[in-house]
């Protein structure tokens, strides 16, 4: 009986690693902003920190060893224009809150925020 098994490269094993890290990420972020309890959203952000930071290396060394072919540069005019979709909505996000969007449910008190603005 012939021995058949696919061996995979390092190339193929690092790409399913972070492949495997950016749907982690995507996890870790949905479970923070899910969590009602701060202890659980403080420990699903500190995983997601984490987990970003191993991605970032991971690939910072994929790229540096031309084993990760990075995506084509997007325009700036396209960027600037969904960096300013973003802080429109976030604004109108914050407008909201401050105009008593939660109030009802909240007793009164609008969740405290921190909005930033992109640059």
């Amino acid at each position: 009986m012939a021995n058949n098994q696919l061996q995979l490269t390092e190339d193929d094993l690092a790409g399913v690693v972070l492949s495997d890290l950016k749907r982690v990420v995507r996890e870790y972020a949905t479970a923070a902003t899910e969590s009602t309890c701060e202890q659980t959203r403080q420990m699903f952000t500190n995983l997601l920190n984490s987990t970003l930071s191993m991605q970032g290396q991971l690939f910072t060394v994929m790229k540096n060893n031309n084993m990760y072919e990075a995506a084509s540069v997007a325009p700036k005019k396209e960027l600037d224009k969904q960096i300013q979709s973003y802080q429109q909505m976030a604004q109108k996000t914050q407008t909201w809150l401050q105009q008593g969007g939660f109030q009802a449910g909240m007793g009164g008190q609008a969740p405290q925020t921190n909005a930033q603005s992109f640059h």
